[in-house]
C-alpha cells in the first residue's frame, strides 16, 4: 500500500473521529427505512455532493465523505462503478458553467467499505453556483442557501484571502515551535506526529520534495517570525488625555511592542495590555484585595484576538492598540471584508467570514476564538453587562478598529435617578425598568420588554416580579382592568400603562 494511501486512509480516520462540523460534512449513500436500506438515489446524492462542495467553497473550505453516517458509522457504498463515477464527477456536473471548484475527490476502501473523500478549498477568486444558479454557504453544520451579492468578492481581497494559505518556498518544520505544536496535536488526537497535525489541518501537504508548509503554519508556530513576518506585532499606547496629538503636543506617556508568532502574540500582549485595564484596587468580600476594571477584561481579550485572527497579514503594518483616558481602541491592518458590514455586524446575527481560513479554523479549534461570528456579539454582551456603552465599530479602506469607551448607557440625570436605588442591588435590566419611570411616568408591559431586549415571558417574569416583590415597581392597573381598558381605546393589550415606580 502506497505512503500516499496510508496518509488518506489516516485523514479519513481522523476526520470520522472528529464528527461533523463547519468543516466536516459526512453523507450516507443508503436510504429507506432502518431495516430495509437500499442504495440511495444517485441523482439526489450527487445533487448533494455538488451543494456541500459549493458551500464549503463559498464559506471556508471542507470535506465531505461519502458513504458515513452522521453519527460516523461506515455504511460504505453499494452502488455500481458507472454510478460511483458520476458521484466522482458531480462538482463538475452539477456545478455552473465556468465554475471551476478547487476540489479533490477519491475512492478508497475504509475498514472493508468503499467511501468517497472529497476536499474543497476556500473560493477567493470567485463565488460558486450550483448548475441551476443557486448559491450555497456553509454555516456551521448546515449548507444554506445565500444570494450571490451575499458573496461577492472584492477583487482587492483577493491578496489577503490567500495569503495565510500560500506555500512558503524554504520552510521547513524545523522553523517550527515543535515542542509547542505537538502539544496541540496531542490534544487534537494523541498519538498524531507533528507532521501529521501539520496536514491533517491543512498546513502543510506532501509533494515530491517533501513537506511544504502554507504561510498560516509559519504566522501560528514560527520560533522565528520576524523571518517570515516582520510585523506580526502588537503596538500598545498609553495616551495622556483623549485624543491622540503630534509634535510638541505628543502625549503618548508609554509604547511598548511585542512581537512573536501568532500564539505568543496573543499571550504575550494580553499580559502586557492587562495592566492597563486596571483603575483601582479595593478589598473583596473575602478581605483580600482586588482589582476593579475599567473595561471587561473579556471582551478587551476577544477584541485582542479579533485583531490578530482577522488582520491583513499581506500589510506589512502591525496592530496598534490605543489607550486613552476615555477609551481603548484596538486597530488592525486591513479593511473590514466586502461580504460585511458595520451595519451587519452591530445587528449582532452572528455575521461572520474569515480572510485567515487556517489561522481562523486553528484558533477556533484550540478554543482560542469562539464559535465563528461570535466574538463581536460577546464583546457587545459584555460591555452591556457592565453598564457600558456598545463598542463602536468602523472600518476605511486600509484599516478595521473596535473602540470601548468607559462611558456608562445611562445619562448622569438617569445614573442619579438609579443612586436612589442603590440599597436594592438592582440587576442591569431592573435598572433599564426602573429608568423607564423617571417622573412618575405609567410604564406597559410592552415597554419593558423592549427596555429587556428580549421578547421571552421568562426573562421578563425574571425582572419583574422582584421589583414587585420589593415596592419598587407598583401596579396600577389589574390585568381585568387592563383588558377593559385595551378593548375600550382599541389598542393591544400589552401596550396599556399598568405600572409606576414607587420612590424608596
Amino acid at each position: 500500500m502506497s505512503d500516499n494511501l496510508l496518509m488518506l486512509q489516516e485523514r479519513i480516520k481522523n476526520t470520522i473521529l472528529l464528527g461533523e462540523s463547519h468543516f466536516r460534512e459526512f453523507k450516507s449513500a443508503l436510504e429507506g427505512a432502518p431495516n430495509n436500506k437500499k442504495s440511495g438515489n444517485v441523482k439526489n446524492i450527487c445533487r448533494y455532493i455538488g451543494e456541500a462542495l459549493v458551500a464549503f467553497a463559498n464559506a471556508d473550505g471542507g470535506e465531505l465523505l461519502v458513504g458515513v453516517e452522521d453519527d460516523g458509522s461506515i455504511t460504505g457504498i453499494p452502488h455500481k462503478e458507472s454510478e460511483i463515477e458520476n458521484m466522482l464527477i458531480a462538482p463538475k456536473t452539477y456545478v455552473y458553467p465556468g465554475n471551476n471548484l478547487p476540489f479533490t475527490a477519491q475512492k478508497i476502501k475504509f475498514e472493508g467499505k468503499l467511501v468517497l473523500f472529497f476536499s474543497v478549498n476556500k473560493g477567493t477568486s470567485e463565488i460558486y453556483q450550483l448548475s441551476d444558479g443557486r448559491c450555497m454557504i456553509r454555516k456551521d453544520k448546515a449548507t444554506v442557501p445565500v444570494t450571490f451579492r451575499q458573496i461577492t468578492y472584492d477583487r482587492q481581497e483577493i491578496k489577503s484571502r490567500e495569503y495565510d494559505r500560500q506555500f512558503v518556498d524554504g520552510a521547513s518544520v524545523n522553523d517550527l515551535d515543535i515542542p509547542y505544536i505537538q502539544s496541540i496535536a496531542d490534544a487534537y488526537l494523541r498519538g498524531l506526529s507533528v507532521e501529521r497535525y501539520l496536514q491533517q489541518i491543512g498546513l502543510a501537504e506532501y509533494s515530491s520534495n517533501g513537506l511544504r508548509l502554507r504561510m498560516a503554519a509559519l504566522l501560528l508556530f514560527a520560533k522565528d517570525i520576524q523571518r517570515w513576518s516582520p510585523r506580526s506585532q502588537v503596538r500598545i499606547l498609553k495616551v495622556s488625555g483623549i485624543e491622540l496629538k503630534s509634535g510638541k503636543k505628543y502625549n503618548v506617556t508609554s509604547d511598548e511592542i511585542v512581537q512573536g508568532n501568532i500564539f505568543q502574540l496573543i499571550e504575550r500582549s494580553w499580559e502586557h495590555l492587562r495592566p492597563f485595564l486596571a483603575y483601582k484596587t479595593e478589598f473583596a468580600s473575602d478581605a483580600k484585595f482586588e482589582q476593579k476594571y475599567i473595561y471587561p477584561e473579556l471582551a478587551c481579550r476577544e477584541g485582542l484576538i479579533n485583531a490578530v485572527a482577522h488582520r491583513d497579514y499581506s500589510i506589512q503594518n502591525g496592530i496598534d492598540i490605543f489607550v486613552f483616558d476615555d477609551s481603548m481602541q484596538i486597530k488592525s491592518p486591513g479593511a473590514l471584508l466586502s461580504t460585511l458590514t458595520i451595519k451587519n455586524l452591530e445587528k449582532l446575527h452572528g455575521a461572520h467570514e474569515s480572510r485567515n481560513v487556517f489561522i481562523a479554523k486553528v484558533l477556533r479549534e484550540n478554543k482560542f476564538m469562539r464559535e465563528l461570528g461570535e466574538g463581536i456579539k460577546r464583546m457587545f454582551e459584555l460591555m452591556e453587562q457592565r453598564e457600558l456603552q456598545k463598542p463602536r465599530l468602523y472600518s476605511n479602506d486600509i484599516w478595521f478598529s473596535i473602540t470601548f469607551t468607559h462611558k456608562s448607557v445611562f445619562s448622569n440625570h438617569q445614573q442619579q435617578w438609579l443612586s436612589l436605588f442603590e440599597s436594592f442591588n438592582l440587576s442591569s435590566r431592573q435598572k433599564r425598568i426602573v429608568v423607564l419611570g423617571m417622573g412618575d411616568r405609567e410604564i406597559s408591559p410592552d415597554e419593558i420588554y423592549k427596555a429587556l431586549k428580549t421578547k421571552e415571558l421568562r426573562i421578563y417574569n425574571e425582572e419583574v416580579t422582584p421589583l414587585r416583590n420589593k415596592g419598587i415597581l407598583e401596579q396600577i392597573r389589574t390585568n381585568p382592568q387592563a383588558s377593559q381598558y385595551a378593548k375600550l381605546e382599541k389598542i393591544p393589550k400589552q401596550q396599556v400603562k399598568r405600572f409606576r415606580i414607587r420612590h424608596p
